[in-house]
C-alpha cells in the first residue's frame, strides 16, 4: 500500500499526458482521443469497415455450414456403401462412431444417432448435385 502511494506521488515528465490505470514510474498508457476530436469522415470510415467485417463473418459462417452439410452427406453416402458391401450385421455405424470420437475428441456430432441421420440424409437425397443446388440457395 505504501509503495503505490509513493509511486503516485512521484512527479515525472509524463504527468501532463493522459494516462489510464495506475500511475507507475516510467510507465504511461496513453488514452485514446475522444470521438469528438477525430478527423472529419472517421465515423463513416469506421462504419464501412465495421460493416465489411460483419458481412465477411456471415459469409464465413455460411460457407462453413455448407461445407459441414456436404461433409455429413458424404459421410452418410460412405456409410451406405460400407453397409451395402458388409451387410447390416457388421455394426459399421457403431464402429465408425467409436473411432471418430477417438480420432477427434474435441469434436461432437459423431454419435451413432447422428451417423444414422447422415446415412438417412444421403439415402433421401442420393444425388450430390441436388444437395449442392439446395446449399447454393441458402443466402
Amino acid at each position: 500500500m505504501k509503495k503505490s502511494r509513493q509511486l503516485s506521488s512521484v512527479k515525472t515528465k509524463n504527468d501532463e499526458r493522459k494516462v489510464m490505470g495506475r500511475a507507475l514510474e516510467r510507465v504511461a498508457m496513453p488514452a485514446a482521443e475522444v470521438l469528438v476530436k477525430m478527423p472529419d469522415g472517421y465515423t463513416a470510415f469506421f462504419a464501412s469497415i465495421k460493416e465489411r467485417i460483419a458481412r465477411e463473418r456471415i459469409k464465413a459462417v455460411l460457407a462453413a455450414n455448407a461445407a459441414m452439410v456436404l461433409m455429413y452427406w458424404d459421410i452418410g453416402k460412405q456409410i451406405l456403401g460400407k453397409q451395402h458391401t458388409e451387410g447390416w450385421g457388421a455394426k459399421v455405424i457403431d464402429r465408425l462412431s467409436h473411432d471418430l470420437k477417438k480420432a477427434f475428441p474435441d469434436m461432437s456430432g459423431f454419435s451413432p444417432r447422428n451417423l444414422k441421420y447422415m446415412r438417412k440424409f444421403a439415402e433421401s437425397w442420393p444425388d450430390l448435385s441436388i444437395v449442392q443446388e439446395v446449399l447454393a440457395q441458402i443466402p
